[in-house]
């Protein structure tokens, strides 16, 4: 976890006191390592340590923190030149970023020690909604006019660059209008007198503020980009959202899609600074809403007691044909919401998705059902005790098990587009859901076939 700095030396400098030999190591240190080992800090000794670092590399490592109780303590010890200095080293977006995670009086502070300008475009962002392009985007880029030549292009650039994000791809606007596209390097292969209007790239991407943010960071993969370019609904550019950005809402978005599977409610906090309550209660609605639905299957069972009673050896059998359902649907839950996650399958696609799923279920029920008759007859004889009733038996349990793959295949499948269709998460409808209603199917399907062939 900490493979590019030594933790346990730079604990032993802060025990110390030895705060210029720490100083002259952290400096040379990655922001992003700086940023890790604050975050190891107590708060005690969490201020004392930032306050060593010069203002600039200050400013990156509190972007870069990890655990907003941290950020928040900062803040509040700060003095407020000392926040002043930071937010005015920051980018507007990790401001924002970093804003949406305070409490409202923390966040009355940092607005009262911006200026007016950075003030009202940090309150416009925080009036996009949480999940659109709008809220992940930065107002600080570069544009240029296409009437403008490359020379005085490169003088803008020397006199602005240096508080924008990027500055390796500027986009040309006329009237706030976005109307191209062009690189640095295009523009250092160009001579100084070419106008950027000539050279600039006008089949480019765009994005509304509106759009959801996920199917925007996967544009950023599908489309190998560094920058992409948000306009409002008159075509104006208002902002732009940089590779990084769309990093982080993949990683949070991959996040939250593995929590839900796991059917735990979303937290935005790392493992390790999540309490032992908060946990709890992330766990428990779920487990709660799962006990209750598997009140089911103790259903059936009490509803097929007597057939049960007639031929007890098929209870022994149950596990491992509630457990096979369970793992069939999962495998085409997982593949079907990770298809629709990157936009490879929608609800139209539907019919092609379960044709394919009944194909795959008979090759897979085929297998499972003649792998296991052999064995019942091979291995698991002894649990028959009468032999003139394994033949019976084993075609029971093997029909179930190719007939509860087919089922598990299909809802499987069927649960993440229907819940993509309804605007529901379709991550929701992971394994621990789709294992609850393949149980209750496979028992169904299972006394279906058992008291038709033996006639219990």
């Amino acid at each position: 976890m900490h493979d590019h700095f030594d933790l346990e030396l730079l604990l032993e400098l802060v025990e110390q006191k030895q705060l210029r030999k720490l100083k002259a190591i952290l400096c040379d240190m990655n922001e992003v390592d700086i940023a890790s080992f604050l975050d190891e800090l107590p708060p005690e000794h969490l201020l004392v340590v930032f306050r060593l670092l010069p203002k600039g590399l200050a400013a990156e490592v509190f972007a870069y923190m990890e655990d907003s109780d941290d950020q928040e303590r900062l803040i509040n010890a700060l003095s407020d030149r000392e926040l002043r200095d930071v937010l005015n080293e920051l980018y507007l977006d990790d401001t924002v970023d970093i804003i949406e995670d305070m409490p409202a009086n923390v966040v009355s502070r940092i607005l009262r020690n911006t200026d007016p300008s950075t003030r009202s475009q940090i309150n416009q962002l925080l009036n996009y909604p949480k999940d659109s392009a709008g809220s992940i985007m930065t107002t600080e880029f570069i544009f240029l006019r296409p009437d403008d030549t490359v020379g005085q292009s490169f003088d803008r650039i020397r006199k602005v660059g240096l508080d924008k994000e990027t500055v390796y791809t500027c986009y040309v606007t006329r009237s706030r209008v976005l109307e191209g596209v062009v690189t640095v390097r295009r523009m250092l292969m160009s001579p100084y007198e070419t106008l950027i209007g000539d050279i600039m790239e006008t089949n480019l991407l765009s994005v509304n503020t509106h759009d959801d943010k996920e199917a925007v960071a996967q544009m950023f993969s599908r489309y190998d980009l560094t920058a992409l370019p948000v306009v409002d609904g008159d075509d104006r550019l208002v902002g732009i959202i940089t590779v990084d950005d769309a990093m982080d809402v993949m990683e949070e978005e991959t996040t939250e899609d593995f929590e839900k599977m796991a059917a735990i409610l979303p937290s935005d906090k790392p493992y390790l600074k999540t309490g032992v309550w908060e946990t709890f209660r992330s766990r428990l609605p779920w487990l709660m809403l799962l006990m209750l639905s598997a009140t089911f299957t103790g259903v059936i069972l009490t509803g097929f007691e007597s057939a049960l009673a007639a031929c007890v050896i098929l209870t022994s059998f149950i596990p491992m044909l509630t457990g096979t359902g369970g793992n069939s649907g999962s495998q085409s839950s997982v593949a079907v919401i990770r298809a629709l996650s990157l936009g490879e399958v929608a609800f139209s696609d539907m019919l092609a998705v379960v044709w394919k799923e009944i194909r795959v279920a008979l090759l897979c029920g085929l297998c499972l059902g003649s792998a296991n008759f052999v064995k019942m007859l091979l291995v698991d004889r002894w649990l028959l005790h009468n032999p003139e009733v394994t033949v019976p038996v084993a075609l029971v349990v093997c029909l179930t098990l190719a007939a509860t793959v087919l089922c598990a295949k299909i809802v499987g499948c069927l649960l993440p587009l229907g819940a993509e269709k309804l605007g529901i998460d379709p991550a929701v409808m992971a394994s621990p859901f789709i294992t609850t209603v393949v149980d209750a199917l496979s028992l169904l399907i299972y006394f279906g076939i058992a008291i038709n062939i033996l006639s219990l």
